[in-house]
C-alpha cells in the first residue's frame, strides 16, 4: 500500500532533501555567516535554491494528489495553503534574522500580486485561449475572489498611506492588532463558507455555463459540475498528508540560511532591496504557477483561477497578520504602505482583473494585457 502511494522517486527526493538539511545544520552555520565569502554565498545559494525548489515541487505533487482525492475546493485549498505557508516561513526567517527589513512583507505581497495576477493569470488565459478559443469558469465564485483581493489588498497596502498611523506607511500597535484580527476573521470566514455551504462557487460549471445555481449546489454529477466528492481512502489521505509535511519541513529548516544568503547577495551586488521580496515570491510560487498553467491547458479554468486568486488571498490573509505580529513581538519596524507607482500598478491590476472575469469567457487578448502589466512591473524595479 505504502509503496503504491509513495513511489521510489518521492522516496529519493525526500532522502536527498533531508540529507542537505542535515549537512547545512552540521556545517552551514560556519560557512554562511555574516562574514561569508562571495564564492561561499554563490555555492550556498545554488544548493539552497535547488533544495527548496525540489521540496516545493514535492509539496505540489502531494498536494495535487490530495486535491484529486478530496475534490474541489479542498484540494486546491490544501495546495494553496501549503505554498503560502512556505512564503510566510521565509518572510518570518528574514524578519527574525540579523538586520532590519521593514518592507519585506509588503514587497513580497506586492510581488506575489504582480507575479500571480499578471504573469501566471496572463499565461493561463493566453495559453488556454490559444488552445480552446474561449474558456468558461465559475463567474460568481471568481468575483468573490477579486472582492477579497480588493478588500484585503486595500486594507494592507493602500490604507497605511492615507492614515496618520505611526507615519511613513506604518500602522500603530493598536491598528496592527485590530487589522490583524479583522484579516484573520475575514479570511477564516471566507474559507469556512468556501468549504461548506458555498463550495459550488469554486468548481467548474457544466459545459456552456458560467455559474452553478444555489439550488443545484449539492449536485455532484459530472454532467452538471466538476466532480467534488472525495475519492481517496482515509489511509491514503493520511499517508500523503504525512509526506506533504515531510516535504514542507526542510523548507522551514533551511529558510534562515536562505534569508542570510539572499540578504548578502542583494547588498554585495547593490541590487534594489525589493528583489528580496520578488525572489521569495518566485521561489515559493513557481511550482503552483506551473500547476495552474497545466490546469488551464487541461481546460480546468476554474481550478487555475482557484490556484491563482486563492494564492493571493491566502498570501494577504496569512502573511499580513504574521508579519504584523512578529513586528509587535520583536519591536521591529514593519512598513506596509506601498509607493505611488506601486499604488497605480495595484489599481490597474485589480481593475483589469475585474474586467477580465466580469462574467465573460476568457479570451487570449486579456491574457496578453495581464502579461504587459507584468513586464511594466519588472521594468519599474530596475528603472523606476
Amino acid at each position: 500500500m505504502i509503496n503504491t502511494i509513495i513511489p521510489t522517486s518521492t522516496k529519493i527526493r525526500l532522502a536527498l532533501v533531508w540529507l542537505i538539511v542535515g549537512l547545512f545544520y552540521a556545517v552551514g552555520s560556519s560557512l554562511l555567516d555574516e562574514g561569508m565569502t562571495q564564492n561561499a554565498a554563490i555555492f550556498g545559494f545554488i544548493i539552497l535554491l535547488a533544495t527548496i525548489i525540489a521540496a516545493s515541487f514535492g509539496v505540489v505533487k502531494e498536494a495535487d494528489a490530495l486535491a484529486h482525492k478530496l475534490g474541489e475546493p479542498y484540494g486546491t485549498l490544501i495546495l494553496t495553503l501549503s505554498i503560502v505557508s512556505i512564503e510566510v516561513i521565509l518572510i518570518s526567517a528574514v524578519m527574525l534574522g540579523p538586520g532590519e527589513f521593514p518592507t519585506i512583507g509588503k514587497d513580497s505581497i506586492f510581488s506575489v500580486m504582480m507575479i500571480i495576477m499578471n504573469l501566471v493569470v496572463g499565461l493561463c488565459i493566453l495559453l488556454g485561449g490559444l488552445k480552446y478559443g474561449e474558456q468558461e469558469y465559475n463567474a460568481q465564485g471568481t468575483l468573490t475572489y477579486i472582492s477579497m483581493i480588493i478588500l484585503l489588498g486595500g486594507m494592507s497596502l493602500l490604507l497605511p498611506n492615507v492614515i496618520i498611523g505611526a507615519g511613513n506607511g506604518i500602522f500603530t500597535n493598536t491598528q496592527a492588532i485590530i487589522l490583524s484580527t479583522l484579516i484573520v476573521i475575514l479570511y477564516g470566514l471566507f474559507l469556512a463558507l468556501q468549504m461548506k455551504g458555498y463550495r459550488h462557487l469554486y468548481v467548474q460549471p457544466a459545459k456552456g455555463m458560467m455559474e452553478i445555481p444555489f439550488a443545484q449546489r449539492n449536485v455532484g454529477s459530472s454532467e452538471n459540475v466538476q466532480e467534488i466528492k472525495s475519492t481517496g481512502t482515509n489511509k491514503e489521505i493520511i499517508i500523503r498528508s504525512i509526506v506533504l509535511i515531510a516535504m514542507i519541513l526542510p523548507i522551514v529548516l533551511l529558510s534562515h540560511q536562505m534569508a542570510t544568503v539572499v540578504d548578502f547577495g542583494i547588498k554585495a551586488a547593490n541590487l534594489p532591496p525589493m528583489l528580496g521580496g520578488v525572489l521569495i515570491a518566485i521561489i515559493v510560487f513557481t511550482p503552483e504557477s506551473i500547476t495552474a498553467v497545466k490546469a488551464a491547458l487541461n481546460n480546468e479554468t476554474q481550478r487555475a483561477i482557484n490556484l491563482c486568486h486563492g494564492a493571493f488571498v491566502s498570501t494577504v490573509g496569512l502573511t499580513v497578520p504574521a508579519v504584523l505580529i512578529i513586528g509587535l513581538i520583536t519591536g521591529k519596524t514593519v512598513i506596509f504602505g506601498i509607493s505611488s507607482t506601486e499604488t497605480i500598478l495595484f489599481l490597474i491590476t485589480v481593475s483589469l482583473s475585474f474586467l477580465t472575469f466580469f462574467g465573460k469567457r476568457t479570451t487570449p487578448i486579456s491574457g496578453i494585457m495581464h502579461l504587459v502589466m507584468f513586464v511594466i512591473f519588472l521594468m519599474l524595479i530596475f528603472n523606476p
